[in-house]
């Protein structure tokens, strides 16, 4: 399936010279939405994975369900301030500022294996600080799945020795 047709551009948002890939009109294609929970659970079968993490709030939306397809639970990574109970957070920095995100001190046990699941890899600085999160609480990373990847970011480098997979692939 060419989910390149699916997702839509919007040229200059959220400001001028980013091309923005929507991926509401994915969501809303039965096909392509099928699609791409199909395709991530099929990645991650047989990587004796634990959970899936999904970051707020797109990858709540994908990572759920490839977690009830694989028959795992699936944790929750939020922004500052989201969770009710004790968490552990990490700020890091992001191209225009800092950014902090969180998760439960108790989301899983020492040595579980987590896969995280969002709808996009751009320079992939909020992915490494949700490997960092979950390493920092003795969980094992077994990688990231997505379904955009912007390749001329570069993020899958800063990701180097973990299990990147994505759906579709940009270049401009």
């Amino acid at each position: 399936m060419d989910l390149k047709n699916i997702i839509r551009n919007v040229p200059d948002f959220p400001i001028k010279g980013i091309q923005f890939k929507d991926i509401t009109t994915l969501l809303k294609d039965k096909d392509g939405f099928r699609y791409c929970i199909d395709q991530i659970t099929q990645h991650c079968e047989g990587l004796n994975i634990d959970y899936i993490a999904g970051i707020e709030a797109r990858g709540f939306i994908i990572g759920a369900p490839v977690a009830y397809n694989l028959g795992i639970g699936f944790i929750p990574i939020r922004k500052k301030g989201r969770l009710p109970y004790k968490v552990e957070q990490i700020t890091y920095q992001l191209e225009y500022g800092e950014s902090t995100i969180e998760i439960h001190q108790d989301a899983f046990r020492k040595g579980d294996r987590i896969m995280v699941v969002d709808d996009l890899l751009a320079t992939g600085g909020t992915t490494l600080a949700v490997f960092k999160l979950i390493e920092r609480l003795n969980g094992i990373v077994v990688g990231a799945d997505f379904i955009i990847e912007l390749e001329m970011l570069r993020g899958r480098e800063k990701l180097q020795g973990y299990e990147v997979f994505s759906l579709v692939k940009y270049d401009i």
